[in-house]
């Protein structure tokens, strides 16, 4: 119903942010990823949050997301058997899109189940379930795309491009898109974080 909300910042706490737009307050649900990126003074310009509405038979629940590419992880996480709103919040409380997508392709389920609710078993479900959907579309990709970083790059090099492209792909880019992205970018030298991070500027710019 709302892909997002745009207007001034009127209350915000650890899990809350409300938005008044034109005179209306709309309650959303957020998480610690997006409260520290929320403006802390009333003098602040407009703030803009992505929207998904959880509807349940006795509840109409807003959640709100900094960035769309959290809202795309949060979607991502949700289709996970077992895992609801509440327990994705609480993953993209402690890590930000980037190290979520990092977590799942390198399949670190330590890190996934430090966040709270999580155990191991949801955890491993989590890796499990989105690692699988991310590899499914990638040889017939791969083998088509033609990009020159692929070409040029030796293995080790391979095996970290086709980690930062299946993170991108979590955070809802297409494997061209994200193979675009990280052409030109030094694979052998930058860590595998940063080739996600530098990617995602240029992404934005598109």
């Amino acid at each position: 119903m709302f892909y997002y909300l745009q207007g001034k910042l009127a209350y915000t706490d650890l899990t809350t942010a409300v938005i008044d737009v034109g005179g209306v307050g709309y309650k959303l649900t957020v998480s610690g990823t997006t409260y520290s990126a929320l403006p802390r003074t009333s003098s602040e310009p407009t703030v803009k949050l992505y929207t998904y509405m959880a509807v349940r038979e006795d509840e109409v629940e807003l959640f709100g997301f900094y960035t769309e590419e959290e809202l795309s992880a949060f979607k991502l996480l949700i289709t996970v058997s077992g895992v609801g709103p509440k327990a994705a919040m609480a993953i993209l409380t402690l890590l930000t899109p980037e190290k979520f997508a990092l977590a799942v392709c390198s399949e670190d389920t330590k890190t996934l189940a430090k966040a709270n609710g999580i155990g191991a078993k949801t955890a491993a479900r989590v890796v499990l379930e989105l690692k699988d959907k991310m590899t499914k579309e990638a040889p017939a990709v791969m083998q088509s795309s033609g990009t020159a970083a692929v070409a040029a790059t030796s293995a080790k090099s391979n095996g970290k491009l086709s980690e930062a492209v299946d993170a991108l792909t979590v955070l809802g880019y297409s494997r061209p898109e994200a193979m675009s992205a990280l052409n030109g970018l030094d694979v052998d030298a930058l860590p595998l974080e940063e080739l996600i991070r530098l990617s995602l500027k240029k992404l934005m710019r598109y």
